[in-house]
């Protein structure tokens, strides 16, 4: 295993990985490894799923390492693989299952709310984000998820998506609103 060069980029290490010295790819798991869970678990809960998802993305990039181009950001990369597998893993199980999220994260001003924060406890409150955002589209959810939990840029998520940088920020706007009217509605049913 090399982890000697620990400060190199991740590009300067790909270009090394692509220049033969394939040691190097361990440095990029351990690197990229928490990050990838933490993404996956925001689309199941399943572990062993979430396991299986994760080799699979570290697998198909260390099999189209080749065709990284060092000049780009290989974060953009890694997630636009591991986008594409979690897709794909929820076409497969037809489910939108999303483990619970911080209500500030999505909805701050709600929680200075006196009166909705003595009659619901914090379990309650990410129950309800958790609702609000499996009620979403994928199409509003991913791109709220890299953003506010991931802390992708707007570029480095329109790269993921491949997608218009004006778009992401069009959808986030918008995951924002459609949030808003769901919490709104089961505010009023609690």
């Amino acid at each position: 295993m090399k982890q000697k060069n620990i400060q190199q980029s991740d590009e300067e290490i790909v270009a090394l990985i692509q220049a033969g010295d394939i040691d190097f790819f361990e440095t990029l798991i351990h690197r990229y490894e928490k990050k990838m869970k933490r993404y996956a678990r925001k689309f199941t809960s399943d572990d062993e799923e979430i396991k299986d998802i994760i080799q699979g993305i570290f697998i198909k990039s260390y099999v189209n390492i080749q065709s990284f181009d060092p000049k780009r950001k290989f974060s953009s990369w890694l997630y636009r693989i591991a986008h594409n597998e979690l897709v794909n893993a929820l076409k497969k199980k037809k489910r939108n299952i999303l483990p619970l999220f911080e209500l500030d994260t999505f909805l701050p001003h709600s929680l200075q709310d006196n009166s909705l924060s003595q009659n619901i406890d914090r379990q309650d409150i990410r129950k309800m984000i958790d609702k609000c955002l499996d009620q979403l589209k994928l199409k509003y959810r991913e791109p709220i998820i890299l953003y506010y939990l991931e802390d992708l840029s707007y570029k480095e998520i329109a790269e993921i998506m491949r997608i218009p940088i004006s778009t992401v920020g069009i959808r986030i706007k918008r995951a924002k609103e459609i949030m808003k009217s769901i919490f709104k509605k089961l505010r009023y049913t609690l």
